[in-house]
């Protein structure tokens, strides 16, 4: 790993982690506000079948209870776009972009190994995801507070469920960075983990609404964000194996592919 080179890249993103971390913040404080504040208007409305239960449970969280509401704020779409800011647009422009501004070869004409900048990268980008996540855990404690309901958390399930959104988001960076040094240019690198982003997004969302669909759920790493399973200590060993499997490989692939591609001139 180069130290300089992740100070640059740190110094470069860090407005834009500024502003995704305080966006963040206020997401996760909203979650445990709006359940404390609705909850019986909510719960008036599913017994009455005004709601069908079905319709109220979205992507592994819920409404009917604080874990549920606080893990349907980690599976929304504005809150997975947000950390994906850094698990998959900077992962992804991380090298093909340099790739097509032709500005990678001057980073590598440095003493600097294709293997220590695919490490720093990677790094930077878990650094970045991590960051992230924490700022909706901290987001969602402080709106536990404001609501008068932090006594339903404890600080451990919280690290724990922070944990898992690190892991399961560094995965898609992985796959993302490997993407990316596979690729002389962004369309085709960002297509492809985009692609696989969405497609593991609609297969757990579709799963979630749809009982016949469930079985494709396993199929997407969506599922193994486990926000709800975090807060109530029901976290299956697969919620771990299974992200951190798709992490490895994609290191693998990202390794092997890397330092072996010759960078032609960009055109």
């Amino acid at each position: 790993m180069s130290a300089r080179l992740f100070l640059r890249t740190w110094q470069a993103q860090r407005l834009k982690l500024l502003a995704v971390a305080l966006a963040l913040l206020v997401w996760g404080s909203l979650m445990p506000v709006i359940y404390e504040a609705f909850k019986d208007q909510i719960q008036l409305l599913l017994g009455s079948g005004a709601i069908p239960p079905a319709l109220a449970q979205f992507g592994g969280g819920d409404l009917f209870s604080l874990a549920g509401t606080i893990a349907l704020g980690f599976i929304h779409p504005i809150a997975v776009a947000l950390v994906l800011v850094f698990a998959l647009g900077f992962a992804v422009t991380a090298v093909a972009g340099e790739r097509q501004r032709g500005t990678l070869e001057v980073l590598l004409a440095r003493p600097l190994s294709r293997r220590r900048l695919y490490a720093t990268l990677l790094v930077a980008t878990i650094l970045f995801v991590a960051l992230a996540i924490a700022a909706q855990v901290v987001g969602v404690l402080v709106g536990a507070t404001l609501a008068g309901a932090a006594n339903e958390l404890e600080p451990g399930q919280l690290g724990v469920m922070w944990l898992n959104g690190v892991v399961v988001f560094a995965a898609f960076g992985a796959v993302a960075l490997a993407a990316s040094v596979s690729f002389d240019r962004l369309t085709p690198a960002l297509t492809v983990s985009l692609a696989f982003v969405l497609v593991s997004y609609f297969l757990e969302i579709l799963g979630s609404l749809w009982v016949d669909a469930r079985g494709l759920q396993p199929w997407s790493l969506f599922h193994y964000l486990d926000p709800r399973g975090a807060l109530s200590g029901s976290m299956t060993l697969a919620d771990w194996v299974v992200p951190l499997g798709v992490f490895v490989v994609a290191v693998a692939v990202a390794l092997a592919v890397f330092p072996r591609r010759d960078l032609a001139a960009p055109t």
